[in-house]
């Protein structure tokens, strides 16, 4: 189930504390996307979104999502001391309660010239918009299960990288996909972009599991990078963004 998050004049899909799973503008207002031409280190990242945001005239809490590039793939426990640090400057803006985060996130690692500490690629917030049509970013997921239990133990088909082994992937994924959009009763006919995260080549399995169930409506951007946790071969995230600015 959504939830409000009034400050921001957004809604959300709770999931853990580092991140939730997708943020929606409320009426009469839209999400607006601001990518960096190059990435920019997380501290520096985080000054340069607040002075944007606040010469928009909005307030910190309207960020709504992030786009982050980090060096390598992490280990579960290097992944939550990360994690356990990006939420204090979230904290700070009043976006995070030390329970519940509203800010969707994605968080790749880039196979060739990857950036040498963690760093924002993009950044979302929201303002005032005719709100005619809807407007939101679907955060970051790969091919692990929810729940309790270790990434081995979530992962699906783990460290099977056959044909079989990936298309399952990516079909769990594009899954997560459509349930995330579900939730805010949209589908794939709702988006004006989608995201593919891998550096295994998912080709063959492109017109079934992506094509046909209509996650290309809007074309597909490929990095080649792979998701934030050892072991984890797929990601994939999507939005209904209309206006996009590079800085």
């Amino acid at each position: 189930m959504t939830r409000d998050f009034p400050a921001g004049n957004y809604r959300f899909i709770p999931a853990v504390f580092q991140y939730s799973s997708g943020a929606a503008a409320a009426p009469g207002f839209e999400i607006e996307r601001v990518r960096f031409d190059k990435p920019v280190a997380l501290a520096e990242g985080f000054a340069r979104i607040a002075t944007y945001i606040q010469a928009a005239g909005r307030p910190l809490t309207s960020f709504c999502a992030c786009e982050l590039r980090s060096p390598a793939a992490f280990t579960e426990d290097g992944f939550r001391a990360f994690n356990q640090h990006y939420v204090k400057t979230l904290a700070e803006w009043g976006l995070f309660d030390g329970t519940t985060n509203p800010v969707a996130r994605s968080n790749v690692c880039p196979e060739i010239d990857p950036p040498a500490e963690p760093s924002f690629y993009a950044f979302s917030f929201t303002r005032p918009g005719s709100g005619t049509s809807p407007s939101f970013v679907i955060a970051g997921s790969a091919e692990a299960r929810g729940g309790a239990g270790s990434y081995p133990e979530r992962i699906v088909r783990y460290r099977d990288l056959s044909p079989d082994g990936l298309k399952e992937k990516v079909r769990f994924t594009t899954a997560e996909m459509e349930r995330r959009l579900a939730e805010f009763g949209f589908g794939w006919n709702d988006t004006t972009a989608a995201q593919a995260y891998t550096v295994h080549d998912f080709h063959p399995v492109m017109v079934d599991e992506l094509a046909r169930r209509g996650a290309t409506r809007s074309g597909l951007t490929w990095h080649f990078a792979r998701p934030p946790v050892i072991d984890l071969e797929y990601e994939m995230d999507c939005r209904r963004v209309a206006r996009e600015m590079v800085i």
